[in-house]
């Protein structure tokens, strides 16, 4: 028996002179585009599609995530351009023929190759409480999203459809859409690839965003109506049924979607309105996933700056994808299931990945056995220290297993250890075992599929195959974005309903909603949505498979709507929410939106008593929409103003007397809170806009009022 190698192996130094720190991974990815250069060149979609590549101006370009070392001036140059910075992070475009330099780019901390990203109503209202806050009950008025944008990066819009009209069907409420596939332009200002579209006959016109990675998709517009549909005539509403839509087809990684979302907030910055972002995908083939990630980096930079995330918590629930070791001198042994070849016809292999704990080195092989579990043939042990990547195959009598590894001792964002193993294995008689061994530490493993477009994100489980051999289980399920501290990830459940007889049925976790923590024991999922058979719009310009539930003709076409499950479903609905939120009370920081929605969770008999720290199924409980509302409306919010405002207080600073000019109704507030630089709340008198001070200390002071149901406040200065 003999094994047949071909392997290049690029031995560690991911630090360069002037350069930025490259992961080992990042490094075998760059080669392996490089080595296919001439296939890309020829438009070979396969390998296009495998790989960030983006084509511009006939000039084929390789999509990073990079992170700038602080105060460094960053230049465009010949084969190289940025995007625009999200905090310190930015995307970063390199020509093909320029990639064997980007060790020598100066100006970079880090640099990673954009990882690729995966896609992944009427009862809903009632489970969440939105239709009280809808409906104003107990509260100052109704809230529907108002004046509130809601960004929803995906793939499948159908621009032209009623659920993002006005709830008369009148107006639309998209104020403008990116398609980056769609190459004919006009590109955004500041960007250079794509095609924008913000004017009602431009919607009208071109109908959908091109087909794409995922042919004429749908998945975008169901995302969409359930944040924020308007109903389109039937009960299918959204959760902020006014709010306006930011629409963005993003190219399949991370670089583009930083340049989407860079886009959504320059223009709710440039209108004053606050901004929800929305992720119904998510991968766990990049980042991380422990929160320090670029991509995580970017979130927490945005999130600063009062752009609020949610994201879907993924849908590895029902699957034992995952092993945790914690070794002493010894090993681990377990079957990797793989996808069936004959379900897709982009399958490539499963994909093997491994985080220890930092110091801790660790080792992994693979071995190819039979039916009777008899070996045939492995790989060498590789350590995490090797600090390089190997791409090869072996050789087992007619059989061959195509293997590659990428093994770095100190990963650059978390100094941990990691291992990739990425297998193909075609014949479904024989399985491979995965093996590893350490002297000591704590090290997870997961095994998701891997498809030849580089967008698999499902699991596959973890099998005993023998005697020596474990199987999974479904924990530390929560990838890329979901792993972020700084947006909301969200879990999945049935809603539940009331019948005519009173009593109340459904509400139980759904058996596919990942489940945490994350792999550094910090919880996730955040809170749970309805996600399971929900009903919402779906692009009538769609190819893909689906069964209506009903359809509505508007303007001479007819639209679909469909019941579709997942996190991708719940996560929307936590984002409009978050924009019921920030109508009410638009000061609200993005972690304050977040800490609301915690703290107002609710519990019931399926969620049981959850403590303070929150469960890993269910996160902290169910969103409460109408709570929320509640404790937003009396919680002090510490963002300011992305406009000046038109109304003032005046004069300011001041003495005894302040006057509130611009506010149009104001004489029917009677009584103001003004809060201190320690947070102790006063209630004083207002009389036609005049609100006596003279009674209070010297120093920095808020005046807030709620007037037509929305918070107003701001800062002045007592003297």
């Amino acid at each position: 028996m003999k094994i047949f190698l071909f392997s290049l192996v690029f031995i560690s130094g991911f630090t360069f002179a002037q350069g930025p720190q490259i992961s080992v991974k990042t490094q075998f990815d760059t080669y392996k585009i490089e080595q296919l250069s001439a296939k890309i060149l020829k438009g070979d979609e396969q390998v296009i599609d495998l790989y960030p590549i983006m084509k511009l101006n006939d000039e084929y370009f390789v999509s990073f995530v990079g992170k700038k070392v602080s105060g460094a001036s960053l230049d465009n140059q010949e084969g190289i351009f940025y995007g625009k910075e999200v905090g310190d992070i930015l995307s970063v475009r390199v020509r093909l023929d320029k990639l064997n330099s980007i060790q020598n780019i100066e100006g970079l901390a880090f640099l990673e190759l954009a990882g690729k990203i995966k896609k992944s109503l009427d009862k809903v209202l009632w489970d969440t409480r939105v239709d009280s806050v809808h409906a104003g009950y107990g509260l100052p008025e109704g809230y529907s999203g108002k004046d509130v944008f809601i960004g929803i990066t995906d793939w499948g819009f159908d621009y032209s459809s009623p659920m993002f009209y006005d709830t008369s069907l009148t107006y639309t409420r998209i104020h403008s859409a990116w398609d980056q596939f769609k190459l004919s332009g006009p590109a955004p200002v500041g960007y250079n690839y794509g095609t924008v579209y913000n004017t009602p006959a431009q919607f009208v016109a071109q109908g959908a965003d091109t087909a794409n990675i995922y042919s004429f998709a749908t998945h975008g517009s169901h995302v969409a109506g359930i944040a924020g549909g308007s109903g389109a005539g039937l009960q299918y509403r959204g959760m902020a049924f006014e709010s306006q839509f930011l629409f963005t087809t993003f190219l399949v990684d991370e670089a583009a979607v930083l340049d989407a979302w860079q886009w959504m907030k320059s223009i709710a910055d440039a209108e004053g309105k606050r901004l929800v972002m929305n992720m119904s995908w998510g991968l766990y083939h990049f980042g991380t996933n422990d929160g320090t990630s670029l991509l995580s980096q970017a979130i927490t930079a945005m999130s600063n700056d009062g752009v609020v995330f949610a994201t879907s918590a993924g849908n590895n629930g029902d699957v034992n994808f995952h092993l945790k070791k914690d070794f002493n001198n010894d090993s681990i042994r377990s079957a990797v299931a793989f996808y069936n070849y004959n379900s897709n016809p982009n399958m490539w292999g499963q994909s093997l990945h491994a985080w220890g704990e930092v110091g801790q080195d660790f080792e992994m092989k693979i071995e190819l056995v039979n039916s009777s579990n008899q070996l045939l043939i492995a790989c060498p042990y590789i350590p995490a220290s090797f600090n390089g990547y190997i791409d090869t195959f072996m050789i087992s009598g007619i059989d061959t297993v195509w293997y590659n590894v990428t093994a770095q001792t100190a990963h650059p964002q978390n100094n941990r250890p990691t291992i990739r193993f990425r297998v193909k294995k075609t014949n479904t008689q024989l399985k491979i075992i995965m093996n590893a061994k350490a002297a000591t530490g704590r090290v997870h493993f997961w095994n998701v599929t891997e498809l030849v477009t580089d967008v698999g994100n499902w699991g596959m489980s973890f099998l005993t195959a023998g005697a020596g051999t474990v199987g999974g289980d479904h924990f530390y399920g929560i990838g890329e974005p979901a792993a972020s501290g700084s947006c909301i990830s969200v879990a999945a459940h049935t809603s539940s309903y009331v019948l005519a007889n009173g009593q109340t049925y459904g509400g139980a976790r759904a058996n596919f909603s990942s489940i945490g923590p994350r792999y550094d024991e910090v919880l996730k999922p955040d809170i749970s949505a309805p996600g399971v058979g929900v009903r919402s719009s779906i692009s009538s310009y769609t190819d893909n498979n689906y069964s209506p539930t009903t359809t509505v003709f508007f303007n001479g076409r007819t639209y679909p709507f469909a019941a579709f499950s997942g996190t991708s479903m719940s996560s929307p609905a936590v984002a409009g929410i978050c924009a019921l939120l920030l109508e009410a009370n638009p000061y609200l920081s993005a972690e304050q939106v977040k800490d609301i929605i915690i703290q107002t969770r609710r519990l019931d008999n399926n969620t049981g008593n959850i403590g303070p720290n929150g469960d890993t199924e269910w996160g902290h409980g169910k969103i409460n929409a109408y709570a929320a509302i509640q404790l937003a409306l009396q919680t002090v919010g510490i963002e300011e103003p992305k406009i000046e405002t038109k109304w003032l207080v005046y004069p300011n600073p001041a003495a005894d007397l302040i006057q509130i000019e611009g506010v149009e109704g104001i004489e029917n507030v009677h009584e103001v809170s003004i809060i201190d630089a320690p947070g102790k709340v006063s209630t004083l008198e207002m009389n036609s806009g005049g609100i006596t001070i003279s009674n209070l200390s010297t120093g920095n002071y808020i005046v807030r009022f709620i007037l037509n149901g929305k918070v107003l406040q701001s800062k002045f200065v007592k003297f």
